[in-house]
Parts: C-alpha cells; sequence; structure tokens
C-alpha cells in the first residue's frame, strides 16, 4: 500500500530530523506504547468510532518506530515484522490454509496453544507466554484463557459457582478468625474464581470492571454536584442523605 510507504518514509525525516524522535530508545518508547494501548481500550469500551482510529494510528506508529530502531541496529526492519507475523497466523491457522477441520471455536484456540508450544526455540511451558507485567486481573484471565487451551478446565461451566462458595466460606473463616495474612490469601482465591466465573460466561472481567468504575464514577459525581448546589459539602452530609442523591443518581443512569 502506499499510504504504509508514506507512513515509514515520515518515520524516517522524523528519526533523522526531529532531536526528539531521535532520542527515543526501546525503553523510552516502551511506557508511552503502553498508555497508547490503554487509551485504546478506553476508546473501545466508549464505542467510540473516531477515538478508536486515532488510537490505532498511534499504537501502528510505535509499531513502526520500534521496528525503525531495530532496522538501524542491524536487528530486523519492518519487513521482518511483517514477515513473521504472516507465517505465524499461517502456522495457527492450519484450519484455514491446511488440512485439519475444527468443529468451533473452542477447538480452534486449543490448536492454537499446542501449535505455540511446539514452535522452535520455546520452552515448552503453557504459562510462559503470560508477561509478568500484566496488571493482576488482566493476568489471571489471561492465565485461565491458557490453561483451558490444553484441556484444564471445568468439565461444565456451572460447575465453578461450588468453587466460588468454597472460596468465599474460607475468606469468611479467616476474616472471623482475624488473621491478615490468611484473609489476603483467600481473598485472592476469590477474585481468582470470579474471573474465572466470568470467563466461563463470556464476560471479560477488566472490562466488566471498568464499566462499574465508571457507573461508580457518574453517580458520585451526580451525588457530589447535587450536594455542592445546595451549599454543602459531602463531609456534612449523613449517610441517609447522600443516599437519596444516590438512588436518584441511578435512576437517571438507567434512562
Amino acid at each position: 500500500m502506499q499510504v504504509f510507504g508514506k507512513l515509514l518514509s515520515v518515520m524516517d525525516e522524523l528519526r533523522e530530523k526531529c532531536p526528539w524522535d531521535r532520542e527515543q530508545t526501546n525503553e523510552t518508547l516502551r511506557k508511552l506504547t503502553i498508555e497508547e494501548v490503554y487509551e485504546l481500550g478506553d476508546a473501545i469500551l466508549e464505542n467510540n468510532t473516531q477515538e478508536i482510529k486515532k488510537e490505532l494510528g498511534d499504537i501502528l506508529l510505535h509499531i513502526v518506530f520500534f521496528a525503525k530502531i531495530g532496522e538501524e541496529q542491524g536487528q530486523f526492519d519492518i519487513g521482518d515484522v511483517i514477515n513473521h507475523l504472516i507465517d505465524k497466523l499461517i502456522y495457527r491457522h492450519p484450519h484455514v490454509f491446511g488440512t485439519t477441520e475444527v468443529a468451533n471455536s473452542d477447538q480452534v484456540i486449543q490448536n492454537w496453544e499446542a501449535l505455540k508450544l511446539k514452535e522452535k526455540g520455546r520452552n515448552k511451558r503453557v504459562l510462559e507466554g503470560v508477561p509478568m507485567a500484566l496488571p493482576a486481573l488482566v493476568k489471571a484471565n489471561r492465565i485461565q484463557e491458557k490453561v483451558r487451551g490444553v484441556g484444564f478446565d471445568w468439565e461444565f461451566r456451572e460447575q465453578v459457582w461450588e468453587k466460588v462458595r468454597e472460596e468465599l466460606a474460607e475468606l469468611e473463616v479467616e476474616v472471623k478468625a482475624g488473621r491478615v495474612k490468611e484473609m489476603e490469601q483467600e481473598f485472592g482465591d476469590l477474585l481468582f474464581s470470579i474471573v474465572n466465573t466470568a470467563r466461563l460466561y463470556g464476560i471479560d472481567p477488566e472490562s466488566a470492571l471498568e464499566r462499574t468504575n465508571q457507573k461508580f464514577i457518574r453517580r458520585f459525581n451526580y451525588l457530589e454536584e447535587k450536594t455542592l448546589l445546595k451549599g454543602k459539602s459531602l463531609h456534612e452530609m449523613n449517610l441517609e442523605e447522600m443516599d437519596v442523591y444516590w438512588n436518584e443518581a441511578k435512576k437517571f443512569d438507567k434512562q
């Protein structure tokens, strides 16, 4: 595509002529790239197509930037990146580019994970590809998806509810006993089982929690705004008074 070639030319010029772009390294770009991915995530949650388009462009810039640095260091260029991706996609989709037959997307995932373990240079460990730097909630979900790919999963998804109840009961025991270290451990186990439940029922726990975060922010902002309009401070109100505005906010949120 001509437009992609133009992007590469612009990147070359920036790297040559712009002091800021010339100074960037893989390390300095890393945190900015992470930020751009989160901004794309926000745009997707808001279903804002214009922002999605914009943030995809920002991420593409970073991909080209990293490839340019790799080229300068004699390690790889954007062509190598693209060719590696093409080869991987073909190899991991034998049901599309080969003779393998699959009945559903679950089998696609199982084949994908099995093929990853066979790839040259890998240590053949199921969980080795889960980045340690992932946020804990996202990491828990990814771990569970990975082990599901090799068949380590509940036979029926309804079975997970017994595990949730078991973990909640164990947490309650430690809370009543006041054992702080054990409380933290059991709380982690409960969260992990809740994330597993979300996965089994086709819910993205990260997106679900973020939507609840945004809902809480909207409702609390409404409560605070109404309080300020009354010339009062939240510190001057009791919980019963706050609940009046909170319930109003809930009604408006459902409209």
